[in-house]
């Protein structure tokens, strides 16, 4: 059973992550990570935060972040939606729509951040850090799973809010 969660969790955590029409590979993200193209070393135990945001501007970031936690976590579908980018990089709307849509009715899912830090900033873009637990409990059996990571949120500015276009997760076991 615990294969079978972990199996369901991998493919739901990865949906955000995966490109449209390609495989997943965690190779990949580590490397995009690590030519700086994401903000931040997986590897490393210090998160710097990111030099001359504007307080308005990280104000908002940080309440769009918010927002995708509490969106998700809710299991408003919509509301879910509304936090992601028109044009997103690396995942389709419609299918981590799907995936969430499943998640939500076989799952309780909790995902809890901290450490929420904005690490790299410009005007068109933000990657804001988190280290993230997410509880996970079958509703037909009851049998749960924990999972903790660090994750990095891609956002870019549409109409003027900031919306998900990306997410870099890697777990920590």
């Amino acid at each position: 059973m615990y294969k079978y969660f972990v199996a369901v969790f991998a493919v739901f955590m990865l949906t955000a992550c995966s490109n449209n029409n390609e495989e997943v590979n965690l190779e990949d993200n580590a490397k995009i990570i690590e030519e700086g193209t994401v903000g931040f070393e997986m590897l490393g135990d210090s998160i710097e935060e990111a030099s001359g945001v504007p307080a308005e501007e990280k104000e908002a970031i940080i309440a769009a972040f918010e927002e995708y936690i509490e969106s998700f976590n809710s299991k408003d579908i919509n509301r879910y939606v509304e936090t992601l980018s028109k044009n997103p990089q690396g995942f389709s709307i419609e299918e981590d729509k799907e995936t969430a849509k499943m998640a939500f009715e076989q799952y309780d899912i909790t995902k809890t951040a901290t450490d929420t830090t904005i690490v790299k900033y410009n005007e068109k873009e933000a990657q804001v850090y988190s280290n993230l637990v997410t509880d996970l409990t079958e509703i037909a059996t009851g049998a749960e799973l924990t999972d903790d990571g660090r994750q990095v949120t891609v956002f870019v500015k549409e109409d003027g809010e900031w919306k998900v276009t990306s997410i870099y997760y890697i777990g920590n076991k």
